[in-house]
């Protein structure tokens, strides 16, 4: 049995939802597919999938055995990535899912300098503010900003994703300056739909202190969030890597700066290594480079 193969098989078939849809993907009939599958059940002594008419799901060995195949997989590809021609430029088409704040803030102006380093590259940025499903949506790359990862998803690391608390002069000028996180609980908070709703988190004195807040605009993404808070509406919880050029220029100011937000991770993620493997990684290496630990945006004092 090729068993690199029967484990390409194994992990397509959870990522595709069926052996049909496995068996298109890599171009093998059914039988093959179940033979495949069979032959890995025997190799490691354990069934590994629960078939029925409707659906496929793991089973306990399953879940212990996917994360490994993964693993194998991946090591393989970077073995033949490691004696590929050194001179083989990355070329071919990257989909890539970023939310509409990063994506405007930053990841446009980071991609327009990868093409022009690799002008056989072409980049199809997708300005998603949800979680997509890699394998679904044709997703060769996601920057996610998580504390939490899906662990079945391969993920690199970048930077920290930072936030400040700010609002306009307009709207300081019309309501008192807080001192403490506590009194954000008497003004009117612009949240995100889906992190920090209704409590926001922060770090003061050294203690962890988490403050509930209201307002009367709240939106899916942090972009409308802040032409919001510019127009004098309210305080924001806005990531640094958006906030921070307009806290420069006087548009915001930064409130609490002793009060440090629950910091988040942000990663690149992928479901798999195996295409076009020479690309991948060269994009990777250059996010890595492009958002380190401490970023060009949180350099210097708001």
């Amino acid at each position: 049995m090729d068993r690199l193969q029967a484990m390409q098989v194994f992990v397509s078939v959870v990522d595709l939802g069926s052996q049909s849809a496995a068996a298109d993907h890599l171009d093998l009939s059914r039988p093959v597919v179940s033979r495949y599958l069979a032959e890995l059940e025997d190799w490691v002594g354990a069934r590994l999938m629960h078939r029925t008419t409707r659906k496929l799901s793991l089973t306990a060995a399953g879940s212990e055995i996917l994360p490994r195949c993964r693993q194998m997989l991946d090591l393989t590809t970077d073995m033949q990535a490691a004696i590929s021609e050194p001179d083989e430029a990355p070329r071919g088409l990257l989909r890539i899912s970023v939310s509409t704040s990063f994506g405007q803030a930053q990841l446009a102006d980071a991609m327009a300098a990868y093409v022009k380093r690799y002008p056989g590259v072409s980049i199809d940025m997708q300005m998603i503010d949800r979680t997509v499903n890699l394998v679904d949506e044709r997703i060769d790359l996601a920057i996610r900003t998580s504390n939490d990862l899906d662990p079945n998803l391969i993920a690199r690391r970048l930077t920290v994703c930072r936030s400040v608390i700010c609002a306009s002069p307009a709207y300081l000028e019309e309501h008192p300056t807080p001192q403490r996180v506590e009194e954000l609980s008497q003004h009117n908070c612009l949240t995100h739909s889906y992190f920090g709703k209704s409590l926001w988190h922060f770090e003061q004195d050294g203690e962890q202190v988490s403050v509930p807040v209201q307002g009367n605009i709240s939106a899916n993404e942090a972009s409308t969030l802040l032409r919001a808070t510019m127009a004098g509406a309210g305080i924001a919880m806005l990531p640094s890597y958006q906030a921070g050029v307009h806290i420069h220029s006087g548009e915001l100011i930064r409130l609490l700066p002793h009060a440090e937000p629950r910091q988040m991770n942000m990663y690149a993620v992928y479901a798999s290594r195996k295409h076009m493997p020479s690309t991948m990684r060269s994009m990777l290496d250059f996010l890595v480079l492009r958002f380190p630990e401490e970023p060009e945006w949180d350099k210097g004092s708001y």
